[in-house]
This record gives structure tokens, C-alpha cells and sequence, in this order.
């Protein structure tokens, strides 16, 4: 069995569910089927989960509403009349979709919850019924009825254990099978909790892991996973294999193909991904592998940047000999409810960077008000503007000389590199720089490795 998940741009209108529905048939291995809320058929358009958040701002300011269920109600319609599908279909999810703003809800983030996840509900349930039509088997596979049971915050859950036992019962099912993503059930109150946006991904890989398949497939936009991001650079390669942790690493960085959490239920069944475009489905996309046995084909994979961080540089003589030192500055971190991403250290000094988005000026005042009097630094130095570039590669552990080989590129155009940390798994390398040189630093680095790396390219 394999697992086949569509993104939004994958099921915007009518034509992209022509393609899919082929994709689907044209591997009878494909039974199980993931998908999205309808997304943006053209430049300046408006993705369905979007316009439901805009009518659940609606209806909590009980603004009018009736323009706005049109609209939504017709990103549906347009879909269902190209595949003349019963009218019974369509009176569903128009009853569905006006009767969002009748029903009483705990508070409004399980309201936002519930509008938000209705877009991959009746998206799932509609490509049921199509298949229906054409006469194919197929079972629409709602979160209530399945047990499709989630746990913890409204709008960032995860999924519980019994789910997978529940999905295991249909791992011999010979129908279709069409999940919603996105979302799952509280066991606790049967109200609905969605993933983290994007978390399609993650409905996924839980149903891969679930259903024991043994590929899950992720169509997309794109035709692979790319070494760089293209924005930064023109036409850049794609990567043909990479491993679970080099997806991590990368991931955190930037890298938003694939949601970095869908990852987790799919490392733990170890079962292989494929990324692919719905576009062009007959090319090879990026298959993400469990490392065992993984031979890697160049000596980096990829590398990425990402802004948004500050940092605080700390120097205090024979700081390693005092015991506890560390933990007196956690707690001053706690104190102020912040938490910090990276944190290398020397013997004498050490980096903390932040995720800016935590951070508010009068917090890191206070914070850096509190380290001088109670650690009594010698130099203390805040650092605005900070972007971690992140380089990753399964090769990079084969050379003595990573280190080297990855600064020089930087150095020799007169970069200023303020961190560097190179991970355990001595697969990644994190550099800190200014936030002004992160694309220049990116492009130097792939430039410098690419044209002779071997890494497939499409």
C-alpha cells in the first residue's frame, strides 16, 4: 500500500483534480488518500482554509457572512459540476458550510479550529464522492467515525496512540480511502483540533504509519526538493535522496516543502517518503530515507538560511569552572518565560540566539538587566539582525576538513561569521551571520560545492 497526499495547489480547482484522479489510477497500490484544502488557482488568488478564516472573523464580530459563504461554497461547486456529481453532494456541503456559523463553540480558538479545518473536511469528503461517480469503491474516511483521535492545544495537537490502532483495521480495506487532513478529534470532548498550519503532511505520515504502507507520497507543486532555496538561487538542483535527519536539519532551517513534524510518525515506521509534483508526476521527486545504509552521493546536501533571530554573546573569564553557571542563566531565561535555540559555548564564553518572535525589547532589557547582575559577565553584547545558515550532508561526516572547506568561501569575500556549530551527528554545520549577508553567504556556498557536487538534477 502506498499513502498519496495532495497540497492545496494540488486540488484548487477542478482541472488539478483531473490530474490527481489520474495519479490515483494510475497505481493500484494507492488506495490510501490525503488531502488539503482547496488552494490558489492563480497569482493574487485566496486559498479556501483563508476565506475560512476570514468568516470565522465574521461571525465572531457577527459581521454579514452571506458573501463569504458564496464564495467558499462556490470554490466547491465549480469542482463538482465539471465531474456532475449528485446535487445531494453539493446540499451537504452548502448545509455544512452555512451551519458553521449556528453552532456554539467552547471559545473562539475552537471555533477557529473548527472553520479552519472544515476546508479539508468537505474537500476529502467531495473527491469521495467524485471517485464514487466514476465509479470507483471509495469510503470517505471521517475523523469521528474512524477514530481519527488527537490530543493537547486546539490549534497544535498531536495525534494519540489508539489512532494508529484504529488505522490498522484498514490496512486490508481494498476501497479507496479519503482522509481530511489537517485535523483529528479530542477524544476528551469530541470537539476538533487542528495540527499546525501545513499539518496536511502530518495527517499523512500518521496515516502511512497507521496503515504499516510502505511508501507515502507527497504530490506537491514543486519537482523536488531542491539543494537551495530557488529564490536565492536560479534553477538550483534537486536532490534525488536525502535521509529523515538531513530533512530535519534542513526543514528547520527553511526548507518548507515539507512540513518538518510529518516527518516524526513516518522516521518512527521508518517508511521511506516521496516528494513529487502533481504537474509532472512521472518524475522521480526526492525520495527522504531512513539513514541505515544510506550512501550519500555528494559531500553537502543542502543549504539554507534563515533570519529572524537575535542573539546574546556572553564572555566571562573561567566561566567552565563555575558550577551551576549554566543553570543560573537558564533560569533567568525562565523567569522571563524565553526560550532560546542554540546555545554553543566555549570555555570563557558562550552564544544564546533567539527566536526573535518570543522576544519584545523591554523583555530583553529586563533579561540582559538580570544576566549582568546576578552572572556578572566581563562583556556582555547583544546582537540584532542575526541569520543562522544552516549546511547539511550525510558526506560532510566523511571529511576531516568540514569545517574548513565551508568557511573559506565566506571568509574569502570578507563575511564576518559570528558563531559556528557543528552537530554531534557531524552532518550539519550552523553558521551565525548578519542578517545582510545570509543570501550572499548561501549562494557562495552553494556556488563553491554545487557545480562539482554530485547530486541529481532535474
Amino acid at each position: 500500500m502506498k499513502v498519496v497526499k495532495f497540497g492545496g495547489s494540488s486540488l484548487a480547482d477542478a482541472t488539478q483534480f483531473e490530474k490527481i484522479i489520474h495519479i490515483i489510477q494510475q497505481d493500484p497500490e494507492r488506495r490510501a488518500i490525503v488531502v488539503s484544502a482547496p488552494g490558489t488557482r492563480f497569482k493574487g488568488d485566496i486559498k479556501v482554509t483563508d476565506l475560512l478564516i476570514q468568516y470565522s472573523e465574521a461571525v465572531k464580530k457577527r459581521a454579514a457572512v452571506a458573501d463569504l459563504q458564496a464564495e467558499i461554497i462556490a470554490r466547491y461547486q465549480n469542482i463538482a459540476e465539471h465531474f456532475n456529481v449528485p446535487a445531494a453532494v453539493m446540499d451537504h456541503i452548502q448545509a455544512v458550510i452555512q451551519g458553521l456559523a449556528t453552532q456554539t463553540y467552547p471559545d473562539y480558538a475552537h471555533q477557529l479550529a473548527t472553520f479552519k479545518a472544515h476546508g479539508e473536511y468537505l474537500n476529502a469528503y467531495l473527491l469521495s464522492q467524485i471517485l464514487v461517480k466514476l465509479g470507483l469503491p471509495t469510503q470517505f474516511m471521517d475523523p469521528k467515525e474512524i477514530g481519527f483521535n488527537v490530543a493537547g492545544p486546539v490549534n497544535d495537537a498531536h495525534v494519540t496512540d489508539d489512532t494508529y490502532d484504529h488505522l490498522a483495521t484498514y490496512r486490508d480495506n481494498p476501497d479507496y480511502m479519503v482522509f481530511p487532513g489537517f485535523f483529528g478529534i479530542n477524544e476528551d470532548d469530541g470537539t476538533i483540533a487542528t495540527f499546525s498550519r501545513g499539518g496536511s503532511d502530518i495527517t499523512g505520515s500518521i496515516v502511512a504509519k497507521g496503515l504499516h504502507a510502505e511508501v507515502y507520497e507527497n504530490f506537491t507543486d514543486v519537482n523536488a526538493i531542491y539543494s537551495v532555496d530557488p529564490h536565492i538561487v536560479s534553477q538550483p538542483k534537486g536532490i534525488q535522496t536525502m535521509t529523515y535527519r538531513e530533512m530535519r536539519e534542513l526543514s528547520y532551517a527553511g526548507f518548507s516543502v515539507f512540513h518538518d513534524e510529518a516527518l516524526l510518525p513516518a522516521i518512527d515506521a521508518q517508511i521511506p517518503i516521496n516528494v513529487k509534483n502533481t504537474n509532472q508526476p512521472d518524475l522521480p521527486g526526492t525520495l527522504i530515507v531512513p539513514e541505515k545504509g544510506f550512501k550519500p552521493k555528494g559531500f553537502i546536501t543542502g543549504v539554507a538560511s534563515s533570519k529572524g533571530f537575535s542573539a546574546l554573546y556572553l564572555h566571562r573569564y573561567l566561566l567552565n569552572k563555575e558550577v551551576g553557571f549554566t543553570l543560573k542563566l537558564l533560569q533567568i531565561l525562565y523567569k522571563y518565560g524565553i526560550s532560546y535555540e542554540h546555545m554553543p559555548s566555549g570555555i570563557d564564553d558562550l552564544t544564546i540566539i533567539f527566536d526573535n518572535k518570543q522576544l519584545t525589547p523591554q523583555k530583553v532589557k529586563a533579561m540582559c538587566n538580570d544576566i549582568r547582575n546576578e552572572l556578572h559577565p566581563d562583556q556582555l553584547e547583544w546582537i540584532d539582525h542575526y541569520a543562522i545558515i544552516m549546511i547539511v550532508g550525510e558526506g560532510m561526516q566523511l571529511s576531516p576538513n568540514t569545517i574548513e572547506k565551508i568557511i573559506r568561501p565566506l571568509t574569502d569575500h570578507n563575511i564576518n561569521i559570528h558563531m559556528i556549530n557543528e552537530g554531534a551527528s557531524k552532518i550539519s554545520i550552523m553558521l551565525g551571520t548578519d542578517e545582510a549577508d545570509a543570501q550572499k553567504s548561501v549562494k557562495l556556498i552553494y556556488q563553491h560545492f554545487f557545480d562539482n557536487n554530485r547530486i541529481f538534477n532535474y
